[in-house]
């Protein structure tokens, strides 16, 4: 028992464990019915790392190391993805709503002791954290952002560009169980097909974290878990946007947006413009790489990370 939760630790996947040698695994009931499974090392501030579609926590191995020669890393698998337990979504989606899936980081770092922390987070994590943030930012003491502009611009700023290369955005919010059917076919090549198209192709992906995308995505609940993610984004989440809008709420802790100048959101959006006008203290810019930051440019992106993230730590 550690602050709270109940902890356990669990087996992981050969291809985890060899991703993150020297890391410890741990189980941890955030929600009724629902665990979080995280992956943790290094000591010092805690730093939150949450994963994007279609992957898991495996995105980070290849900055985790050095991550946590500064910080204690905490590497999370969302709800609906990974290990993590899946839950029904619900009509109106409400259980994978951002607000939700935030409410499970901030249980699950207060269950592993740690009231407030620093948060990293790509694509669809990203979403969760943002809403982390403004929900809880007594919590959140500094937030760094990878390819995404927020959810609400990016709907209402979508383009013939951005929905040819954004399909499975609309794809994936179809009515159950159309794309669940379809995913649930052939997972592996799902992944293949959506990470593969990405302006990199397949070549950053280390063999060991495919195959863990792949393993996780096969797993009885995945492919609904993602699309009500997806779905709860395209209604719920646009509900407690908008209020957010209407009410003058901004982010307060400093951000750090960065994205990939290879990639959809740079060349559909202006990511730090966006930014902006949602937080007051934004610095950001585009690396020279396409989507997946974590594992195309990782020594750039701890490059720019670390002295954001040192900055907010304790002296």
């Amino acid at each position: 028992m550690v602050g709270g939760g109940r902890i356990t630790s669990e087996g992981v996947s050969d291809a985890l464990a060899a991703l993150y040698p020297g890391f410890v695994h741990r189980s941890i009931e955030t929600a009724p019915g629902v665990r979080i499974h995280a992956t943790l090392g290094g000591r010092g501030p805690a730093l939150l790392l949450l994963h994007g579609h279609p992957q898991t926590r495996a995105i980070w191995h290849r900055i985790a190391p050095t991550l946590a020669e500064h910080f204690t890393v905490v590497a999370a698998d969302l709800r609906g993805y990974g290990d993590s337990s899946k839950p029904e979504g619900g009509d109106d989606h409400t259980a994978y709503s951002k607000r939700t899936m935030a409410a499970d980081m901030r249980a699950l770092m207060r269950a592993l002791g740690f009231e407030r922390f620093d948060v990293l987070a790509h694509d669809r994590g990203a979403r969760v954290a943002h809403r982390l943030a403004l929900d809880a930012p007594d919590a959140v003491r500094r937030l760094a952002l990878l390819d995404i502009a927020p959810t609400l611009d990016m709907y209402e700023g979508a383009s013939d560009t951005f929905a040819r290369a954004y399909w499975h955005w609309f794809f994936l919010i179809q009515p159950a169980p159309l794309p669940e059917r379809l995913i649930e076919a052939d997972p592996a090549a799902y992944v293949r097909d959506v990470m593969g198209r990405r302006s990199a192709g397949l070549a950053p992906f280390a063999p060991q974290a495919l195959a863990e995308y792949q393993r996780a995505l096969a797993l009885p609940g995945t492919a609904h878990g993602l699309c009500e993610d997806y779905r709860a984004s395209a209604g719920i989440d646009l509900v407690h946007d908008r209020a957010d809008r209407e009410a003058g709420r901004h982010l307060t802790m400093p951000v750090m947006v960065l994205w990939g100048a290879q990639g959809v959101v740079h060349r559909c959006f202006d990511p730090l413009a966006l930014w902006r006008s949602v937080a007051r203290d934004v610095r950001g810019e585009a690396l020279p790489c396409g989507h997946y930051l974590p594992e195309e440019a990782p020594a750039l992106l701890l490059e720019r990370v670390l002295p954001f993230l040192a900055d907010a730590a304790p002296r």
